[in-house]
């Protein structure tokens, strides 16, 4: 039988694989008629944990342009945080939509 540290050994990275960058995926905001500026604001800041100054500006992209970039994440994540959105605004009675796309 081995020692523990050569079995250690044998499970670490293998010499000469280099370890896959994961996919990341761009969250957005979509804008409506009915969901208030404040109400992305603090979707902005609780799920995306953007500062004030930031949430205000994507805030007024989803606004003036009709989506508005959260940030780019792993799919696991990005899925959560869409998840999340949705989750929160359904409770709160806005239609808030978010979506996901590969970057």
């Amino acid at each position: 039988m081995a020692p523990k540290s050569e079995t250690r050994r044998a499970s670490a990275v293998l010499p000469g694989v280099k370890p896959e960058t994961p996919r990341m995926y761009r969250v957005f905001l979509h804008n409506d008629d009915y969901t208030s500026m404040d109400f992305v604001v603090a979707i902005l800041k609780d799920v995306f944990g953007k500062e004030m100054d930031d949430a205000i500006r994507i805030m007024f992209a989803v606004h003036r342009q009709g989506i508005g970039e959260c940030g780019a994440y792993t799919a696991e994540i990005a899925e959560t945080k869409v998840a999340l959105v949705h989750s929160k605004a359904r409770e709160a009675d806005f239609p808030l939509r978010c979506s996901m796309e590969a970057e």
